[in-house]
């Protein structure tokens, strides 16, 4: 019996929280907001603090001082890639988001010390953007809040809400060059090349042969693809316009930082071509 009741001890104990692991709720709830403009992640992470019926501007947040924009600790702003804010250029990263409110234009803030408590170890130093903005009347808003308005497929409006202001400003994304580069990246030109040099190497299907050399030399233009361009024109026949490739092809490879491993047998097929 007593085996049984000093089990039934320890099942209790271990169902109860360790100590300090009891979750207490802030004062301000933490939030996390994260918009994609176009294909660039942006998210801010604030808690939002609340009216509660006090005087929020000039009395709880002071005008003339840096502000931490939220409670509890630094609100931050992470972009996925570079962007544009209110016309300035900005790196990927996270940042630190303050303002210094006044009444009249406020001033933004992004500090590259996102991990400060609030405030308190703000240096202007640290700053990698300023910029004004000049706030306007909204909806009565109890717990501040950020969103995102006005999205476009590259741009997008961050707005701060509390009480009854609201304070924005413009994110632009190069979403057009983006895209660009990811396809870039994600469609070689090496499958279509490496293709049409096996069908030559086979002297078959050459037209299929050229379709894929032209799809390979669209993707990115070089050497490589333009020399086995040159070759298929020579196997057709078309013997001027191989050799004008050629020469192009071969000025490329002679620019090159490490020479082409073939480029003086393609200087040779050259020079036999001309003959």
């Amino acid at each position: 019996m007593k085996t049984i009741t000093a089990l039934c001890v320890l099942l209790i104990a271990a169902a109860l929280p360790a100590p300090g692991q009891v979750k207490i709720p802030g004062l301000s709830q933490n939030s996390v907001l994260t918009q994609t403009i176009g294909v660039t992640d942006i998210t801010i992470k604030y808690s939002r603090p609340g009216v509660k019926g006090r005087e929020i501007w000039g009395k709880l947040v002071p005008y003339d001082a840096v502000w931490r924009t939220g409670a509890n600790a630094a609100t931050s702003i992470a972009f996925a890639d570079t962007v544009k804010i209110e016309g300035h250029t900005v790196p990927p990263g996270t940042y630190g988001l303050a303002t210094i409110p006044t009444k009249g234009a406020w001033t933004v803030i992004l500090h590259n010390k996102p991990e400060i408590d609030g405030v308190f170890d703000y240096k202007p130093e640290d700053d990698v953007l300023r910029f004004t903005v000049t706030p306007q009347p909204g909806e009565f808003q109890e717990w501040m809040r950020f969103s995102f308005e006005d999205l476009k497929e590259n741009a997008g409006t961050v707005v701060l809400a509390w009480e009854k202001m609201r304070v924005s400003f413009t994110i632009e994304t190069s979403t057009f060059d983006l895209v660009m580069r990811s396809a870039r990246n994600t469609i070689a030109y090496q499958p279509p090349m490496q293709a049409a040099n096996y069908l030559l190497g086979k002297k078959t299907d050459l037209a299929r042969a050229m379709t894929w050399i032209d799809q390979s030399i669209s993707i990115e233009e070089n050497y490589w693809n333009l020399r086995v361009k040159a070759q298929l024109l020579a196997a057709t026949g078309k013997t001027n316009e191989a050799v004008a490739l050629m020469e192009r092809a071969l000025t490329i490879g002679d620019a090159m930082k490490s020479p082409p491993f073939d480029l003086a047998q393609m200087k040779q097929k050259l020079a036999d071509w001309k003959k």
